[in-house]
Protein backbone atom coordinates (compact mmCIF):
# COMPACT_ATOMS: atom_id res chain seq x y z
CA UNK A 1 0.00 0.00 0.00
CA UNK A 2 1.30 3.50 -1.00
CA UNK A 3 2.36 6.31 1.45
CA UNK A 4 -0.89 8.19 -0.59
CA UNK A 5 -3.45 5.77 0.53
CA UNK A 6 -2.27 5.55 4.06
CA UNK A 7 -2.24 9.11 4.27
CA UNK A 8 -5.72 9.16 2.61
CA UNK A 9 -7.09 6.71 5.47
CA UNK A 10 -5.47 8.35 7.78
CA UNK A 11 -7.93 11.93 6.71
CA UNK A 12 -11.18 9.52 6.06
CA UNK A 13 -10.33 8.03 9.89
CA UNK A 14 -10.39 11.63 11.33
CA UNK A 15 -13.10 12.85 9.87
CA UNK A 16 -15.33 9.89 10.86
CA UNK A 17 -14.36 10.23 14.17
CA UNK A 18 -15.79 13.97 14.84
CA UNK A 19 -19.08 12.43 12.51
CA UNK A 20 -19.25 9.84 14.99
CA UNK A 21 -19.15 12.41 18.03
CA UNK A 22 -21.48 14.59 16.28
CA UNK A 23 -24.61 11.70 15.87
CA UNK A 24 -24.02 10.34 19.33
CA UNK A 25 -24.06 13.78 20.63
CA UNK A 26 -27.11 14.42 18.30
CA UNK A 27 -28.58 11.38 19.81
CA UNK A 28 -28.01 12.45 23.27
CA UNK A 29 -29.44 15.75 22.94
CA UNK A 30 -32.51 14.65 21.64
CA UNK A 31 -33.15 12.05 24.34
CA UNK A 32 -31.92 14.43 27.09
CA UNK A 33 -34.40 17.01 25.87
CA UNK A 34 -37.49 14.45 25.40
CA UNK A 35 -36.75 12.92 28.54
CA UNK A 36 -36.92 16.35 30.80
CA UNK A 37 -40.45 17.10 28.96
CA UNK A 38 -41.96 13.48 29.46
CA UNK A 39 -40.67 13.85 32.92
CA UNK A 40 -42.53 17.21 33.76
CA UNK A 41 -45.72 16.45 31.53
CA UNK A 42 -45.78 13.44 33.57
CA UNK A 43 -45.37 15.18 36.87
CA UNK A 44 -47.76 17.81 35.96
CA UNK A 45 -44.82 20.93 36.34
CA UNK A 46 -44.88 21.09 32.46
CA UNK A 47 -44.18 24.88 31.01
CA UNK A 48 -44.08 24.64 27.42
CA UNK A 49 -42.08 28.09 26.86
CA UNK A 50 -39.06 26.94 28.98
CA UNK A 51 -38.36 24.42 25.58
CA UNK A 52 -36.63 27.44 23.92
CA UNK A 53 -33.77 27.26 26.66
CA UNK A 54 -33.60 23.76 26.86
CA UNK A 55 -33.67 23.09 23.54
CA UNK A 56 -31.10 25.65 22.21
CA UNK A 57 -28.90 24.64 24.91
CA UNK A 58 -29.10 20.96 24.17
CA UNK A 59 -27.77 21.96 20.31
CA UNK A 60 -24.98 24.38 21.68
CA UNK A 61 -24.02 21.14 24.10
CA UNK A 62 -23.91 18.94 21.08
CA UNK A 63 -22.00 21.20 18.98
CA UNK A 64 -19.21 21.26 21.37
CA UNK A 65 -18.68 17.38 20.89
CA UNK A 66 -16.84 17.08 17.70
CA UNK A 67 -13.97 19.86 18.50
CA UNK A 68 -13.86 17.52 21.68
CA UNK A 69 -12.11 14.61 19.75
CA UNK A 70 -9.38 16.80 17.67
CA UNK A 71 -7.33 17.27 20.77
CA UNK A 72 -5.33 20.64 21.28
CA UNK A 73 -7.09 24.00 21.28
CA UNK A 74 -9.78 22.56 19.55
CA UNK A 75 -10.51 20.03 22.18
CA UNK A 76 -10.45 23.30 24.98
CA UNK A 77 -12.96 25.11 22.76
CA UNK A 78 -15.29 22.23 22.71
CA UNK A 79 -15.19 21.35 26.13
CA UNK A 80 -16.40 25.32 26.97
CA UNK A 81 -18.67 25.00 24.29
CA UNK A 82 -20.21 21.76 25.65
CA UNK A 83 -20.38 22.96 29.09
CA UNK A 84 -21.84 26.41 28.08
CA UNK A 85 -24.82 24.27 26.48
CA UNK A 86 -24.75 22.13 29.48
CA UNK A 87 -25.34 25.34 31.58
CA UNK A 88 -27.85 26.51 29.05
CA UNK A 89 -29.52 23.26 29.32
CA UNK A 90 -29.99 22.99 32.81
CA UNK A 91 -31.30 26.30 33.08
CA UNK A 92 -34.05 25.30 30.85
CA UNK A 93 -34.90 21.90 32.80
CA UNK A 94 -35.32 24.04 35.97
CA UNK A 95 -37.38 26.29 34.41
CA UNK A 96 -39.26 23.55 32.85
CA UNK A 97 -39.78 21.91 36.21
CA UNK A 98 -40.33 25.25 37.81
CA UNK A 99 -37.80 24.90 40.47
CA UNK A 100 -35.67 28.03 40.19
CA UNK A 101 -36.29 29.05 43.23
CA UNK A 102 -34.88 25.98 45.08
CA UNK A 103 -32.64 24.89 42.35
CA UNK A 104 -30.53 28.20 42.35
CA UNK A 105 -27.47 26.72 43.45
CA UNK A 106 -27.00 24.72 40.21
CA UNK A 107 -25.96 27.88 38.73
CA UNK A 108 -23.25 27.83 41.27
CA UNK A 109 -22.25 24.08 40.89
CA UNK A 110 -22.21 23.41 36.76
CA UNK A 111 -19.80 26.35 36.29
CA UNK A 112 -17.40 25.96 38.84
CA UNK A 113 -17.35 22.00 38.06
CA UNK A 114 -15.99 23.12 34.71
CA UNK A 115 -13.37 24.50 35.84
CA UNK A 116 -12.84 22.61 38.23
CA UNK A 117 -12.84 19.85 35.45
CA UNK A 118 -9.63 21.39 33.79
CA UNK A 119 -7.51 20.44 36.71
CA UNK A 120 -5.71 17.60 34.52
CA UNK A 121 -4.25 19.82 32.00
CA UNK A 122 -1.03 21.11 32.37
CA UNK A 123 0.76 24.50 31.10
CA UNK A 124 4.15 23.55 30.35
CA UNK A 125 5.74 26.30 32.80
CA UNK A 126 5.64 25.23 36.63
CA UNK A 127 4.29 28.69 37.65
CA UNK A 128 1.57 28.80 35.29
CA UNK A 129 0.42 24.70 36.00
CA UNK A 130 0.69 25.97 40.16
CA UNK A 131 -1.82 29.44 39.38
CA UNK A 132 -3.76 27.01 36.71
CA UNK A 133 -4.30 24.41 39.57
CA UNK A 134 -5.06 26.66 42.39
CA UNK A 135 -7.85 27.98 40.05
CA UNK A 136 -9.36 24.43 39.58
CA UNK A 137 -9.30 23.63 42.93
CA UNK A 138 -10.94 26.91 44.13
CA UNK A 139 -13.09 25.92 41.76
CA UNK A 140 -13.88 22.56 43.03
CA UNK A 141 -14.11 24.46 47.02
CA UNK A 142 -16.80 26.31 45.16
CA UNK A 143 -18.29 23.19 43.60
CA UNK A 144 -18.60 21.65 47.51
CA UNK A 145 -20.51 25.48 48.48
CA UNK A 146 -23.11 24.83 45.91
CA UNK A 147 -23.75 21.58 46.71
CA UNK A 148 -24.11 23.06 50.55
CA UNK A 149 -26.65 25.57 49.68
CA UNK A 150 -28.32 22.84 47.56
CA UNK A 151 -28.92 20.67 50.87
CA UNK A 152 -30.09 23.62 53.03
CA UNK A 153 -32.44 24.83 50.39
CA UNK A 154 -34.12 20.98 50.48
CA UNK A 155 -34.18 21.09 54.06
CA UNK A 156 -31.09 18.23 54.37
CA UNK A 157 -28.95 20.31 56.27
CA UNK A 158 -29.22 23.13 59.14
CA UNK A 159 -26.44 24.72 60.57
CA UNK A 160 -28.58 26.76 62.47
CA UNK A 161 -26.95 30.20 63.35
CA UNK A 162 -23.22 28.62 62.86
CA UNK A 163 -21.19 30.54 60.65
CA UNK A 164 -20.25 27.66 58.58
CA UNK A 165 -18.87 29.12 55.51
CA UNK A 166 -15.58 29.90 57.70
CA UNK A 167 -14.94 25.83 57.36
CA UNK A 168 -14.92 26.96 53.14
CA UNK A 169 -12.41 29.83 53.87
CA UNK A 170 -10.11 27.56 55.46
CA UNK A 171 -10.45 24.84 52.32
CA UNK A 172 -9.64 27.84 50.23
CA UNK A 173 -6.78 28.57 52.19
CA UNK A 174 -5.07 24.96 52.38
CA UNK A 175 -5.75 24.35 48.38
CA UNK A 176 -3.65 27.79 47.64
CA UNK A 177 -1.40 26.92 50.22
CA UNK A 178 -0.66 23.41 48.57
CA UNK A 179 -0.84 24.79 45.28
CA UNK A 180 1.91 26.85 46.08
CA UNK A 181 3.85 23.98 47.89
CA UNK A 182 4.42 22.10 45.14
CA UNK A 183 6.32 25.15 43.40
CA UNK A 184 9.01 23.51 45.83
CA UNK A 185 9.68 20.50 43.91
CA UNK A 186 10.82 22.72 40.88
CA UNK A 187 13.92 24.48 40.19
CA UNK A 188 13.29 27.72 38.79
CA UNK A 189 13.56 31.16 38.64
CA UNK A 190 11.61 33.72 41.94
CA UNK A 191 10.34 29.85 43.38
CA UNK A 192 10.88 31.03 47.07
CA UNK A 193 8.91 34.88 46.28
CA UNK A 194 5.97 32.61 44.59
CA UNK A 195 5.72 30.33 47.39
CA UNK A 196 5.56 32.80 49.87
CA UNK A 197 3.44 34.76 47.80
CA UNK A 198 0.69 31.91 48.09
CA UNK A 199 1.15 30.62 51.27
CA UNK A 200 1.19 33.70 53.36
CA UNK A 201 -2.35 35.26 52.21
CA UNK A 202 -3.43 31.17 52.49
CA UNK A 203 -2.68 31.29 56.28
CA UNK A 204 -4.52 34.69 56.98
CA UNK A 205 -7.54 33.42 55.08
CA UNK A 206 -7.07 29.86 57.22
CA UNK A 207 -6.44 31.98 60.75
CA UNK A 208 -9.62 34.28 59.56
CA UNK A 209 -12.01 30.95 58.41
CA UNK A 210 -11.08 29.40 61.67
CA UNK A 211 -12.08 32.62 63.95
CA UNK A 212 -15.08 33.18 61.60
CA UNK A 213 -16.18 29.06 62.13
CA UNK A 214 -15.63 29.16 66.31
CA UNK A 215 -17.74 32.20 66.46
CA UNK A 216 -14.79 34.27 68.00
CA UNK A 217 -15.16 36.55 65.56
CA UNK A 218 -15.51 40.12 67.28
CA UNK A 219 -18.68 42.21 66.10
CA UNK A 220 -18.14 45.49 67.97
CA UNK A 221 -14.52 47.32 67.66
Amino acid sequence: MSVETHSRAGVQSVAVQPMRAWWFAAAAVAFGAAAVTAVAQGTGHFHWWAGFVLVPGAFIAAAGAPLLTRGGGKAATGYLVAWVGLIVFAVGAMLMFGVMTDGWPIMIILPTLAIAGTYAWRPAHPLARAFHRTIATLALCGTALGVLFLLMNAGVVDFGDTDWWGGFMMAAAVAVALNGLALLRHQIEYRLQAVTLAVFPALIVFLLGLRFIRGDWPTTF
